[in-house]
Parts: structure tokens; sequence; C-alpha cells
């Protein structure tokens, strides 16, 4: 299993985490606020079981490998050298947190490339303890969230000699940013969404600095400020810092990249002004001045500021656009002789496909699907049109704001759909509609428009259906909608819309959810995880394909449900394109469950990589699947 976890970088609000953190002590103080964001550069890694020890090896940054090197898998062995310091140290440290919370065995962990700066306010030490976390946690399947992860993080990197912060393991969030706000002990975090594409630019100053002296003197100003410099330090990193970094927000989510710049510049000014004092000897910091203030990089940049604890560390600059991006680096490496990295960050990409499986010879429902597609047959709407269920789908997904829709099919069922979609009606039958059909007519071939199909040369399960369009589909995000189910939304937003709405939100993966009698659970995808938001919004920590009732009692209890309900698919998911790469192994190495290639484990193993969010669709889901399904449907439908 190969690994990467980013480096984090602090666009706003640095020192606040452990200037909340004096909240335990006096509730007066504000609470921290810092904006991050993965870096573009991190660490990579593969990772595999050991049965009873840490294997470690390390490729740094110039190229000269380390190790291997062996723990055993012990508490004392890992304690010991995780307070003995140096790199192991940081992967010791997890270890032991780990095994002292889970029932694991060792890890072999090959960290085989490097390509971030280390100890330039980067949080390099950070990304190797979340990159320990989540190894432990993908490889043994302790179905750890994000959180949890940069917990067990944070736990491992205190135990070493390391001075690191609550921020360092916002890494662990990858390349979105974060806001992480700090009130004493507690932490919360928030994915936010950025509209455009940012383009920054990270410069080693190649100089020195003393982040334990600054550290220190910062200190000094809490719990309690005595005089007039400290007062300002606690000025600076309170409420002049939540004002900053909650408009940077604001614009960050409004692709503002000219009102960003303004507030670096105007962070690091207050900076200058307030915490400088403090700690005049290290936050003169000359050599980041002169590079803020060099005028050939004016044209170029929206502004900058400096980086992590300040000083002649680390500076960034925010560009004003890819080419002024590079501009900028080329400035800099001829002119300061300071090597630069990019960090872009970028708005993610928009979902605009939908893909729906109607490939099925639909068995069930043998001998009508003799005659006609399960997915073609009709239903009556709201509006008294009477409607193929696939034409039902599609509109749905269209008023979603997608692009385009691509169906899957068979070869010999082509035909029938494209006629549907892209052909008109005789005239002659075309001029005896009414106007409100001849009006839908249209309509309808404007849909078809934006209807592709692919062809399913052999039905060999949903995931492998699914793989089919994966070419179509492309890398990027896709909304998936089963081609036996119909959705009747409960409020103004349609079931789609509420699942863009949620993947927009938040970038990850997330599928609806529907409360499910334990009685009907062998039926479908079932689902537990932690809310987010209380029976609203839940953090996935496993699907599960038609469970049983015993296996769902011990291992699919959802807090607050009943102990006879659970939360099972709805049939709409956004899913991110890595699905793609996990199907494609199962088809090359023939992984069949139940004879036939499952989506199911596919969709598990994108929660372990990258998350997934279960969202509660204000909604019902209609099941044309089944003859009494399909009966019911026909009766409640155009009511619902």
């Amino acid at each position: 299993m190969k690994i990467f976890v980013p480096g984090r970088i602090c666009l706003f609000g640095e020192h606040s985490d452990w200037a909340g953190g004096y909240r335990r002590i006096n509730a007066d103080i504000e609470k921290g606020y810092a904006l991050i964001t993965g870096t573009n550069q991190g660490i990579y890694a593969d990772v595999q079981p050991h049965p009873n020890a840490l294997v470690l090896t390390s490729t740094s940054p110039d190229g000269v490998t380390y190790g291997p090197y062996e723990i055993p898998m012990e508490p004392e062995a890992l304690l010991q050298e995780a307070r003995a310091g140096g790199f192991w140290s940081y992967i010791a440290g997890v270890a032991y947190e780990i095994h002292t919370h889970y029932h694991v065995r060792g890890l072999v962990i090959n960290n085989y490339k490097t390509d971030m700066p280390v100890k330039k306010g980067l949080s390099s030490s950070a990304a190797i303890c979340v990159l320990t976390a989540r190894a432990f946690n993908r490889v043994y399947d302790l179905k750890m969230t994000v959180r949890g992860e940069m917990e067990m993080a944070y736990r491992g990197e205190i135990l070493t000699p390391s001075r690191c912060g609550r921020m360092d393991q916002g890494c662990a969030f990858g390349e979105r940013p974060v806001l992480m706000t700090f009130d004493g002990d507690r932490l919360d975090t928030n994915e936010v969404r950025v509209k455009g594409d940012l383009h920054f630019v990270i410069v080693d100053l190649h100089a020195h600095k003393d982040t334990m002296e600054i550290l220190a003197r910062l200190n000094r100003s809490y719990p309690f400020a005595e005089t007039d410099i400290e007062r300002g330090v606690q000025e600076l990193l309170g409420p002049i810092n939540k004002r900053i970094v909650h408009q940077a927000i604001e614009a960050l989510e409004a692709g503002d990249a000219r009102r960003i710049g303004e507030l670096m510049v105007e962070a690091q000014a207050n900076f200058d002004r307030y915490a400088t004092p403090a700690c005049p000897e290290e936050l003169t910091a000359p050599v980041l001045h002169r590079v803020l203030n060099y005028e050939p990089l004016k044209p170029h940049i929206w502004g900058g500021k400096g980086v992590g604890s300040q000083g002649d560390g680390t500076a960034q600059f925010l560009a004003r656009s890819a080419a002024d991006q590079e501009k900028v680096i080329e400035i800099i490496e001829r002119d300061l002789n300071m090597s630069c990295l990019k960090l872009t960050i970028s708005a993610g990409a928009k979902v605009r496909k939908a893909v729906i499986p109607a490939a099925g010879f639909g068995t069930r429902l043998f001998p009508a699907t003799k005659a006609t597609k399960k997915e073609l047959f009709p239903v009556v709407d709201r509006d008294g049109i009477a409607k193929p269920a696939i034409l039902l789908i599609v509109e749905e997904a269209l008023e979603a704001g997608l692009d385009e829709v691509i169906i899957i099919v068979q070869e010999h069922d082509l035909p029938a759909f494209q006629s549907f979609f892209n052909e008109q009606v005789s005239i002659e039958n075309y001029n005896k509609l009414p106007k409100h059909f001849q009006d839908y007519s249209r309509r309808l071939l404007d849909m078809g428009s934006r209807v592709k199909f692919v062809v399913q040369s052999m039905q060999e399960g949903l995931g492998h259906a699914v793989y089919s369009a994966r070419e179509a589909v492309g890398n990027e995000p896709f909304l998936l909608m089963l081609g036996d189910h119909i959705y009747r939304s409960d409020t103004d937003r349609s079931c789609a819309r509420q699942l863009v709405d949620a993947y927009n939100r938040h970038g990850v993966s997330v599928v609806g959810l529907r409360r499910t009698p334990e009685d009907q659970i062998f039926a479908f995808g079932t689902v537990t995880g932690v809310w987010i938001e209380p029976e609203r919004l839940l953090n996935i920590t496993e699907f599960a394909e038609k469970p049983t009732v015993t296996y769902a009692r011990e291992n699919l209890r959802v807090p607050v449900l009943p102990d006879d309900e659970y939360l099972t698919l709805f049939g709409q998911y956004i899913i991110k394109p890595q699905v793609f790469d996990y199907l494609d192994e199962h088809i090359h190495n023939n992984v069949r469950e139940r004879g036939e290639f499952q989506l199911t484990s596919a969709l598990d193993r994108l929660r372990r990589e990258d998350g997934f969010l279960g969202l509660m669709i204000d909604g019902r889901r209609f099941d044309i699947g089944m003859p009494e399904y399909y009966l019911e449907t026909l009766h409640t439908f155009s009511q619902a």
C-alpha cells in the first residue's frame, strides 16, 4: 500500500494553537484560529504488515537512504526509541500510541521519497507522524477518522523531544484548506472550499532562526498579560488574528485572490508591530523583510508574509497567476539565490457527469423485461406525464446542475435507448400530440444531446458496470445513480442536488443514506460511522454489503438510532475517480464477491484512503426492480 502525506503550511494564524490553549487557565483569552493547507510536496511511503516489529527505511530529500532499522513492536522498546529523538523517534512514538489503544502487529515502512524541505516550517515531523498513524489505520483497518489519525500523530510526537503544536498535524487533511479552532484542550476543524485556483510560492530564506527562543519569549505574554508588550501579543494572537483569519476564509470561498494578498500584507504588518517587540533579536528578521519588499516581485504578487514561527525561516507569496508563480520563482532563485517550491490550492474538480448502470437483465421482472428494459418501464410523474424510469433519473441528474449523463447498456439494448433520447417521433405522430407534449418532445431531444452511452459487454456485477464507464468519466468525481431506482425529494432541492451540495462543501466522496429496519438490511448495503452533524452527516467507518443481522448488531450500530434501525445506501453516490483504480485491481486479479465484481468493497477502500461521508437524504427512494416495489411506486410516486 502506498501512502502520501503532504507538508503543512499555515496561511494565517501562526502561534494561535498554543495561544488558544491557554484558555484552560484564562477564559478571557480569545480562541486561536489558524487557516492551514497541505503542500504539493511531502512524504511518500510503501507500507505493509509485519508480524512483530517496525522495519523502517528512509530516503532523505538529498537522496541518501538510511536503514533498514528495526524496532521491536513492544511498548518499552517503542517508548525508549521515541524519547531518544531523531527521525525514527517520530515513527516509534506514534507506534507506541497505536499499540496502547489498538490490537495491532508491526509494520514495514519504506519512506522511499521526500520532496519537501525539512525544518522550514512545513511540519515535516508531523507529516511522518501522520503517515505512521495512517499506515496503521489502513493496514489494520482501525477505522480511525482523519481527526483520529491527527490525534494519534500528535500524541506520538509529543513523546519525542520535538516541541510540536496541535496545528502541525493538520497535514492529515491533505491539500485541502482547513480552519482549525483552538479552545483550551478542544480542537475543532472545518474544511474550506476554494472557488478559484490560488498560486503560492514558498521560499526557503537560507538563513537562521531560533524557534525555541521565539516561542519562549511569546509565551511570556500568557496566560495573563502584565505589560503593554504582553497585551499587544495577546491582542495580535486573539482578536486581530480572529478577524483576519475569518476575512481570509470569506476571500477564499469567493475566489478573491487580491483580497487574500492584502490580508497577508496586513497580517505581517500586525505581527511586526505587536510580536517583534517581544523578541526583537529573532523577529526583526532582516532576510525575511528584504525578500518581502523585493521590488522586482511586486508586479507578480498580490502579497506575502512569513511562515511558521516567523523569523528568518520561510516566506510565502501569493502570485497573481500560474505564469506569475513561475516568474516569482525565477526572480528569487536568480537574484536572491534562495530555493522555492510551488503551492497551488485548487478549487477542486466539479461534479459534471452522472453514471447510470442500465445493463442488467431484470430477472425479477421477467417476462416483462423480455419485451422492454426495466429502466424503460413507465411511471406517472407529478405533472401527469407517463415517463420511462430512466428519464426521471436523467432529469434529476441534469436538474442538479450536471453537464452530462452516461448510461451503461448492453449492446443489443443500445438502439432502444438511442431512439428514445436522440430521435424525434415521426412528423405524423408529432402533429397528433397536444402542444405541451410537442414542447416536451423537443425538451427530450435537448436532454438527449447531453446523454452518452457506454456498452458493457458482460454483466459481472455493479462494480464491473461502473468500471466500464471509466474512460467516459475521466479523472473527475461523478454522480452514480442506480438505474432501477427513482427518487423524490421532500424539499425544494432534489436528492441529487443535496449530494452535490455536500460534496462541494466537503470535497470528499459522499453517499446518500436512509434509515432501514433491521429485518430489511439483508437486501441493502449498510454503513456505520461517527456523526459529524447529528442525524445529518456521517463520517463513514465501514461499508458492509447486505450484512446479516448478527453482523450488523455487532458491528454496524450507529449512535442515536434505535437498536432495530440501521443506515443503508440510498442509491445515489458521488465518487472520486480513484475508485476506478481499485476496480481495475479487482477485475485484473479476478477478485470477486458472490461471483461478481462488487462496488461496495472498492468504496470501502476509498473510505480508508481518502475518506467517505454519508448524507441523510431528505427524500424517498422508489425501487422498480421487483414487481411488488414497482406496483407500490406506480401507486405512490405521483403523490409523493
